[in-house]
């Protein structure tokens, strides 16, 4: 074996065996952590008979991320972390509410006792199974109902924060533009509004971060409530219309009118085993009776509203003796209530650490139970995902 074979196998049992420790550049003051991940899988789908578009089994790098995370003094904080897969594909005007390439760009004050002030670009603090980091899942995407296309996950705003009960009562209130991912484009709609968000949550018998995998192994049953809100007045002037995609797949995240979305979630862990349960429900209001939502349907027979929604669980098992994570999801979800049907998935997952979450190989299997015909006919009945995730820090 030649001497350069020997020395790549060596670094990646270095590796997979001890794990990586954290970059660090500090002057004193100021400390600047560098870190990143790249992940690619290979997935291969099961089209409908009917469909004849070639686009099926593929190969696709999921990430090529750069984080950098900074504190200057116990006051400030910074993070800045980007995706270039992304931001290629973002170039083209296709913007993919779960990777939008600019993943967070924020500045945050905490020389205030009481509460943390942070302003800039990230994630809204709204929806538990939104908030869980990608690399600490064993999934390759997340449910439908929280992966953005039904609420947007990130926006350009304020957030204010606070903990009490030594970090088990938390709250968050924050303003935001309401465009979602699309406010990276620097204008607002032509309403001018904004969207106002808040989560409060609460965990017994100690702080709960947002993790699904028990990977400590709680030797104490552990339990957390989270419950979350936000609302925004969109009624657009007369003559005037949203941005183009700005209303995503479904057309939900921007309602010419009110929305009011709602929700709460639940999380538990406890040896190894753990669980999560998140329902959400949104409220629209069109101005326009003869908005496309209302499909069709008369004010005096829509009530001038329709409601969207639904749920998502998930339970998971880490077997640590194995390196091992197991898990299995299923959401249901209604993409309008005018609309008949209901959509239904169901998607286990399989990871195997090499070096604890810095190192997995990991595989997603999907299956679409049932559609909402009329509204999100998919041109797969199920496909799976293998691929590997590496983070070096």
């Amino acid at each position: 074996m030649k001497t350069h074979q020997i020395l790549f196998l060596s670094i990646i049992c270095c590796f997979t065996q001890y794990g990586w420790s954290q970059l660090t550049l500090s002057n004193g003051e100021h400390v600047l952590e560098i870190s990143g991940r790249v992940s690619t899988y290979y997935n291969e789908r099961n089209l409908k008979p009917t469909n004849n578009n070639r686009n099926k089994d593929r190969f696709r790098l999921r990430d090529a991320q750069i984080q950098l995370e900074g504190r200057i003094r116990n006051d400030w904080a910074y993070e800045l972390q980007v995706d270039f897969v992304d931001l290629a594909v973002a170039g083209t005007g296709d913007i993919d509410p779960e990777n939008p390439g600019l993943m967070d760009a924020w500045v945050k004050y905490k020389g205030l006792e009481f509460i943390e002030i942070q302003a800039g670009y990230g994630k809204l603090p709204y929806s538990r199974n939104s908030l869980v980091p990608f690399i600490y899942s064993p999934y390759w995407q997340r449910a439908q109902l929280t992966r953005g296309e039904f609420f947007s996950r990130r926006d350009a705003g304020l957030t204010l924060s606070t903990s009490t009960w030594k970090q088990r009562i938390k709250a968050y209130a924050g303003i935001y533009t309401g465009l979602g991912e699309f406010s990276l484009r620097g204008d607002n709609d032509a309403t001018g509004n904004l969207e106002y968000v808040s989560r409060v949550e609460i965990a017994y018998p100690s702080r709960y971060r947002y993790r699904d995998i028990d990977y400590f192994v709680s030797p104490v049953p552990m339990f957390v409530l989270g419950v979350n809100g936000r609302y925004t007045d969109r009624t657009l002037p007369e003559g005037r219309e949203f941005p183009e995609d700005l209303g995503s797949r479904y057309g939900l995240r921007a309602i010419d009118g009110e929305r009011y979305v709602y929700g709460f979630d639940l999380a538990m862990q406890y040896k190894g085993f753990s669980a999560q349960f998140e329902m959400h429900q949104m409220l629209a209001k069109p101005a326009n009776p003869l908005d496309p939502n209302f499909l069709g349907f008369t004010p005096e027979q829509t009530d001038g509203r329709f409601y969207a929604g639904g749920f998502v669980t998930q339970a998971n098992y880490f077997w640590k003796r194995a390196k091992s994570i197991f898990s299995v999801r299923y959401e249901e979800f209604n993409i309008n209530d005018l609309s008949p049907g209901n959509a239904k998935r169901f998607s286990p997952a399989l990871a195997y650490q090499f070096s604890g979450f810095d190192a997995m190989l990991k595989f997603q299997y999907f299956y679409i139970i049932d559609e909402e015909e009329a509204l999100d006919s998919m041109r797969w009945t199920e496909q799976w995902r293998i691929g590997f995730t590496l983070n070096f820090k």
